[in-house]
């Protein structure tokens, strides 16, 4: 995959969330097709994941979106390949160690300074003052470059 354009990746996760998907749904369509899995598919699997775990604050979504395309990319779907199963893991080890680097953590709660575990589960209204205050558009450009260099550098 020599040829995977990173940057427009990552452009468009950030599209994603800025029209209302969740960071984990952001991430993981912004690479979905490349996979051969429809988009409206992608955002369905991986809803769940948004908020830290339907905002359970634990881990960023944006860092399971970047999870999942690595299990795209390195599937451990055989259950008696073990060297598949240890690859992809390592892959997941990989990618969350780059992402802390970047911002000290992958853990939702902490990326945003909250003290609670979790929250109710309704999500914040999308306006203007939430972006402003909430740092998710850039968590979802930062995984979704991470991610897509990783392959495309074949770091995993």
């Amino acid at each position: 995959m020599k040829e995977l354009d990173v940057e427009m990746r990552s452009e468009k996760a950030v599209e994603y969330f800025k029209e209302g998907y969740n960071c984990a749904q952001s991430v993981y369509m912004a690479y979905a097709d490349i996979f051969g899995l429809d988009t409206e598919l992608a955002a369905k699997i991986i809803a769940p994941l948004g908020g830290g775990m339907g905002r359970l604050r634990e881990v960023c979504g944006a860092v399971s979106g970047m999870f999942l395309v690595a299990g795209l990319h390195l599937p451990a779907n055989d259950p008696k390949n073990r060297d598949m199963k240890i690859r992809n893991y390592a892959a997941v080890q990989y990618l969350a160690n780059e992402f802390a680097q970047q911002n000290g953590s992958i853990v939702c709660r902490e990326l945003l300074g909250l003290d609670v575990k979790k929250e109710a589960p309704i999500p914040e209204e999308r306006t203007s003052s939430y972006y402003k205050k909430r740092p998710c558009a850039e968590y979802v450009r930062m995984a979704a470059t991470i991610v897509g260099c990783a392959i495309r550098d074949e770091k995993i």
